[in-house]
């Protein structure tokens, strides 16, 4: 099939763009890499009137270190990501986990302002906003305004972003001294949506004793799925096998609310979380090991 009919802008600024979501946001559609978006106005399940190409709109695409944290321009490619070396060194999480998207081809054009203003549950930057602790910064005629991640997300393919906004920027903080970190997923075949992900990071005192842990699921759920009470009960412990057995228990079977799917079903996702957090877990903490 082919998209219904519709206009389209290519503003060269952003203060263009800002203009243009403002007289027309009920009706219009930001194009960042477009491989979400370009499929589904292909199968006319999204049929915009306008079409906003922010491809030409230059200063959105940096990857910059500021103080203790990184600054990445919502138009800047999944395929930077995967290479830069900041990221590499300063979100090594980040860094694991962007080769696991799609294929190299569409990370070549999706960028990491569009996965994430999808906010599809089974991708894997939204979830990643969420174990980074990112704030997101929103920009209008009206003005700017940062969001954490936390807040971002508000169910499936829905943010808190007001029609009139667009996504400029994302702020990592760097990750923490005696920060290990662990990404793993499971997907039908490679470059799949997954059927179930886990992004684990585990920071450990000089004596050995969790003094913080996140663990966030992506396709658990209608966004991504931060399992608090799981890593809540690895913090001022010694992460042992007992306690990563336990905490995995916790998060498979009361934290996360997989839907399944064609592929699989609600209670193998429940497994493979399961699975993929002890995992993720046990290789978290042994990267702290191999910092020392």
């Amino acid at each position: 099939m082919k998209p219904a009919p519709f206009e389209y802008h290519a503003p060269t600024s952003l203060e263009e763009a800002l203009g243009l979501m403002n007289q027309h946001a009920d009706e219009a559609k930001l194009l960042a890499g477009g491989q979400s978006l370009v499929p589904a106005m292909n199968f006319r399940v999204v049929q915009p009137s306008m079409l906003i190409d922010l491809n030409r709109v230059q200063g959105l695409s940096h990857i910059c270190a500021d103080g203790n944290v990184l600054r990445i321009g919502a138009m800047a490619r999944e395929r930077q990501l995967e290479f830069d070396t900041l990221i590499e060194t300063r979100t090594p999480l980040l860094h694991e986990a962007v080769p696991f998207i799609a294929h190299p081809q569409i990370r070549n054009r999706g960028t990491i302002g569009g996965s994430i203003v999808n906010a599809d549950p089974a991708a894997e930057l939204p979830m990643l906003m969420f174990a980074l602790d990112a704030r997101l910064k929103a920009q209008s005629v009206s003005g700017e305004r940062w969001i954490d991640a936390q807040d971002f997300f508000a169910g499936m393919f829905t943010t808190a972003l007001v029609p009139n906004e667009i996504l400029v920027e994302i702020e990592l903080p760097f990750m923490p001294p005696r920060t290990g970190w662990s990404f793993m997923e499971v997907a039908p075949r490679t470059g799949d949506y997954a059927l179930m992900g886990v992004a684990a990071l585990v920071t450990l005192d000089e004596n050995g004793k969790c003094t913080r842990a996140k663990l966030v699921y992506l396709n658990a759920g209608d966004g991504p799925v931060d399992a608090k009470e799981a890593a809540q009960s690895l913090t001022g412990e010694q992460v042992n096998d007992a306690r990563i057995q336990s905490a995995a228990a916790m998060a498979s079977e009361k934290e996360i609310s997989p839907f399944g799917n064609v592929h699989t079903s609600p209670e193998f996702q429940r497994h493979l979380a399961k699975v993929l957090t002890i995992r993720a877990l046990k290789q978290a903490t042994q990267r702290v090991g191999e910092m020392q």
